[in-house]
């Protein structure tokens, strides 16, 4: 399986399982953000997903296409929480056990939904273990299959359909998508949203943005490989620490990528206070960075019509008092 199996097509069969599925979640926009950034700023609002996060389309789409002796016997992810809380969810709908192999320090809320949704956690320490290790024998042992967070063919294009619905809102509203900015880890939203921009929205230029010291997605584009990150590093933004882009995804990112931008914890920080206060949504740090980028002017909006994801809204309490304490 390669980054060629990720096709404009199978985002739209995505699309077509997850009609009634998932939320369609809207496009909004603030004159006040407008006027701050001299742009036309569309936010695609996937806090308002099912489990906080986009990661419910790809959970769904992949765990879908299981057959019915596989579902059976169950799934198993790794996850930070929010495609976590994703696989977990999908998983009950089809009534297929699952298992999610989880940092020992994730987030107490994400941890609290997935165990919602009945899914067995198995805990790690993500500055010292590898996750994929401790999740492969144990899904060969149990017979389950794999759910990867972001490095598969149907998680990738579940993930897609975000911009599918995004260029299409766009167009009712008369815009035409100059630029759209995607909150990146391992690169499955990047690269599905940017498979079916190709085709419904060829002149759009897609970025990503990343938090500092897990910026290695964008410079691997620029190296022409997959470089590694530092996962002793520490950073807010939990969700998009992860150690490399996938075999699958960085092909297609390398492709289509036009632009990057690492962000810093103060600037997620900064971006979630401001989204909170004048707009009004709750953002955890990872699903703030795309906005964090255009709000610090690393990603350039004057005079352009800008799509950014708002990825994720998953985040603990007491961090986010913390935030808007500091920065409201």
């Amino acid at each position: 399986m390669s980054g060629d199996n990720v096709t404009a097509a199978g985002v739209r069969a995505a699309a077509a399982r997850l009609k009634g599925e998932a939320v369609l979640t809207p496009l909004l926009e603030s004159d006040m953000l407008n006027e701050r950034v001299g742009g036309r700023i569309l936010m695609k609002a996937e806090i308002l997903q099912h489990c906080g996060s986009f990661k419910f389309r790809g959970a769904y789409n992949r765990i879908s296409q299981l057959d019915d002796a596989q579902k059976r016997r169950g799934v198993i992810a790794w996850s930070s929480g929010n495609h976590a809380q994703g696989v977990a969810r999908a998983a009950r709908i089809f009534g297929a056990p699952a298992t999610i192999v989880m940092p020992a320090d994730a987030p107490s809320l994400k941890a609290e939904k997935v165990r919602y949704y009945g899914a067995e956690i198995i805990t790690y320490d993500r500055y010292k273990d590898d996750r994929e290790a401790i999740a492969r024998p144990i899904a060969e042992e149990r017979g389950l299959a794999l759910v990867p967070s972001y490095d598969h063919v149907d998680v990738i294009e579940g993930q897609g359909t975000v911009a599918l619905e995004a260029a299409e809102q766009a167009a009712a509203l008369g815009a035409k998508i100059d630029a759209f900015v995607v909150c990146c880890g391992g690169g499955g939203l990047t690269a599905g949203c940017a498979t079916i921009l190709e085709e419904v929205s060829p002149n759009t230029e897609v970025f990503i943005a990343e938090p500092e010291g897990y910026d290695e997605t964008w410079a691997s584009i620029k190296a022409g490989a997959r470089l590694t990150a530092d996962v002793t590093r520490r950073t807010i933004c939990d969700a998009l620490a992860t150690p490399a882009p996938g075999a699958l995804t960085f092909p297609i990112l390398k492709r289509l990528v036009r632009g990057g931008a690492c962000v810093t914890d103060e600037e997620a920080a900064a971006a979630m206070a401001y989204a909170f206060k004048y707009l009004k949504l709750v953002l955890e740090p990872g699903g703030a960075v795309a906005l964090a980028a255009v709000l610090s002017g690393k990603i350039p909006a004057r005079g352009r019509t800008v799509v950014v994801t708002l990825s994720g809204g998953n985040v603990d309490p007491p961090l986010f008092a913390t935030i808007l304490k500091q920065f409201g």
